[in-house]
């Protein structure tokens, strides 16, 4: 029997995503349109029957932080924007095991490198390319994660080597719908960052690639994105909100996003993309109360990056898990078997002391910004 929320569109589109359809453009911007209730309810059915019943939550570590030469009008790390954030070179292999031993022992199960720059070249600065690779290397014999990547744009060699020196992930967000792109960004386009996703999927990498809402982009927009998504192919859709940073083009409009909106768009983002990793990432907890923060998991969300971002910091571990156990969930461990209640125990009631500089915690795009770049 199939199941029904008693809202015959929702329900239509729900039987044919558990049947192994693939919902197209038609299906998403008439399932944009619905009232959320139903749509949550459609999107947590489909996590349930595609997935494992758990949380996944993944890690980023800022591994150079500004200065970088593009003009995303998100980025606090831009060169183009005064955000006066801190700056500094490739932090080392040293300090990025530290943080990924952090994340670690906080119950991530992934681990991203992230450098925010149009691409960190094997060709043009090779020292930096090695230290990458080392990096990698220490991550993947020192820590049980599965690493992940977000280094920019990459040719088909850097793409290969990345591959076989054992990257799960390779993260590139695509940000906003193709239409809206331009708005966002000019100093590359849509289609260079499709390119990079489809190197990085040959050379044999899985693909996170997401968005950012609450830009000024419409839910048709919002829908056009996804759609893009399924043709590239993903298996993880970090969803970030946009938590404006001080100096950036896009603190300056004043665009507002609801609750409301950002389930509606999980939900639907679940049953367009239902056997990915939904993962809420950058500015959640900016523009989603504490006590709503559980809503997105309950309408199909499987997926969290947890701890800091690139520039902004998040909650902590801790409190993640709690937001887990509040919608009715378990966090995976699936390749990290931790221990909740002593992360919890770790974090309650105290920040973490052991930051260090650039220690995030998944993939790029944070509050302003968002979890990858």
């Amino acid at each position: 029997m199939v199941y029904e929320t008693g809202n015959p569109t929702v329900d239509d589109a729900l039987e044919r995503v558990l049947a192994g359809e693939r919902l197209d453009r038609t299906d998403g911007l008439a399932l944009m349109a619905q009232p959320v209730e139903p749509l949550a309810e459609a999107g947590a059915t489909v996590r349930d029957h595609f997935g494992d019943g758990t949380v996944d939550a993944c890690s980023i570590v800022n591994a150079k932080a500004g200065n970088c030469a593009e003009d995303c009008g998100f980025c606090a790390q831009s060169v183009h924007f005064d955000t006066g954030i801190d700056t500094y070179d490739f932090l080392g292999p040293e300090k990025i095991l530290e943080a990924a031993k952090r994340a670690e022992r906080d119950g991530a199960q992934r681990f991203g490198i992230v450098v925010a720059e149009k691409g960190v070249s094997r060709e043009h600065r090779p020292e930096e390319w090695a230290e990458v690779l080392e990096s990698i290397r220490l991550v993947r014999d020192e820590c049980d994660l599965e690493i992940d990547a977000s280094l920019g744009i990459l040719t088909e060699r850097e793409a290969a080597i990345l591959a076989e020196e054992g990257i799960n992930h390779y993260n590139h967000n695509i940000e906003t719908s193709p239409r809206y792109f331009p708005e966002i960004v000019d100093t590359h386009s849509f289609e260079d960052r499709v390119e990079t996703l489809e190197i990085a999927k040959d050379a044999g990498m899985d693909l996170c690639a997401g968005v950012i809402l609450g830009m000024g982009e419409t839910p048709t927009d919002r829908v056009e994105a996804a759609i893009a998504l399924q043709e590239i192919g993903i298996s993880s859709l970090p969803v970030n909100v946009l938590n404006p940073v001080e100096g950036t083009p896009l603190a300056e409009r004043d665009v507002e996003i609801t609750t409301e909106e950002i389930v509606r768009t999980v939900a639907v983002y679940k049953l367009l993309h239902p056997e990915s990793r939904v993962r809420l990432t950058g500015g959640r907890e900016v523009n989603l109360a504490p006590e709503e923060q559980h809503l997105p998991l309950e309408a199909g969300a499987d997926g969290l990056l947890t701890g800091d971002y690139l520039t902004t910091e998040g909650q902590s571990p801790g409190e993640d898990l709690e937001i887990v156990e509040r919608a009715g969930l378990e966090p995976n461990r699936e390749v990290n078997e931790f221990d909740p209640e002593a992360v919890k125990a770790r974090h309650d009631g105290s920040t973490d002391s052991t930051r260090s500089e650039g220690a995030n915690d998944s993939s790029p795009s944070a509050g302003a910004e968002p979890s990858d770049d």
